[in-house]
């Protein structure tokens, strides 16, 4: 069975695609901003199943370009989902738990089943995505996802999280991190290995897939300095102190548990799975 990642580059992707011993796919072989490159590129490798690691990830700016996330996030990934029908492919796809957010007081993990309801551009982005995967075909399989974090960064976007923390702090920085958004971070090679599961155990639906336990992003720096054995100036903050374009959601921990509907358990707690990545960067 021959198996295809598109954004194969990205840091989901690298870690994804030789589990799956999948094709890589990049943007000049298919760019949902220009759903005209799709169908030539599925006829020429006729997959049977395609995971789209791709999409427009920029969520401050999509404020300003709602256009722009729209037209990769929504538009691009519909015209994908109905390509993939009609050449009879299965089409596994990435979301975000920025699709919740209105409950700002939910303190509860998110199961599958709860009313979406996006606070950001970019969340009403994805979920748009999210319909029109699981409308075009019932065997689809749309993976929402958290926090993600792993080795090769975040391609065009340039890092990731831990990274970011970890230079500020190399450069003597003050940090000042958000201590009133709780999520859980996601090692992508966790996330790798379950989506393999699921592709394997032949899922469909809609499932959430992060690493278990959550965290706000302020507890989430102060885990990476204890670990990576550093003394840094650190202090939490809100996210009313520290402004930016787009609203994100106070609570966006997602639940893991219908993973055992299919026979597969939830990835590791959080705070091992970071221990892993900050080992794995050490050996690079």
């Amino acid at each position: 069975m021959t198996i295809a990642v598109l954004g194969a580059q990205g840091q989901l992707g690298r870690d994804l695609t030789p589990r799956l011993d999948a094709v890589p796919l990049t943007r000049s072989q298919i760019d949902l901003s220009k759903p005209e490159t799709i169908a030539p590129a599925l006829q020429a490798l006729r997959p049977r199943v395609l995971v789209n690691c791709a999409a427009y990830n920029f969520v401050d700016l999509a404020e300003s370009e709602p256009d722009a996330a729209m037209a990769v996030n929504a538009w691009g990934v519909r015209a994908l989902a109905n390509a993939c029908r009609e050449a009879k492919c299965k089409l596994v796809h990435f979301s975000t738990d920025y699709v919740f957010g209105l409950d700002s007081g939910r303190t509860t993990p998110f199961s599958e089943t709860d009313a979406p309801g996006p606070v950001n551009v970019y969340g009403i982005s994805k979920l748009a995505g999210e319909y029109a995967v699981l409308a075009a075909e019932t065997n689809n399989l749309v993976i929402r996802t958290c926090g993600l974090y792993g080795a090769w960064g975040l391609g065009g976007k340039g890092g990731n999280f831990v990274e970011t923390m970890l230079k500020m702090a190399g450069e003597g920085q003050a940090l000042k991190v958000v201590n009133d958004q709780h999520c859980t971070p996601s090692y992508t090679v966790d996330v790798a290995d379950t989506t393999a599961a699921l592709i394997r155990a032949g899922a469909a639906g809609l499932f959430h897939l992060t690493n278990s336990g959550s965290c706000t992003w302020f507890e989430f720096a102060s885990e990476i300095f204890r670990q990576s054995r550093l003394t840094v100036d650190l202090s939490p903050t809100t996210s009313a102190a520290y402004q930016r374009p787009a609203r994100r959601p106070p609570h966006s921990v997602l639940s893991n548990e219908k993973l055992g509907t299919v026979g597969i358990a939830k990835s590791r707690p959080w705070p091992p799975a970071l221990g892993a990545y900050l080992e794995q960067r050490r050996k690079r």
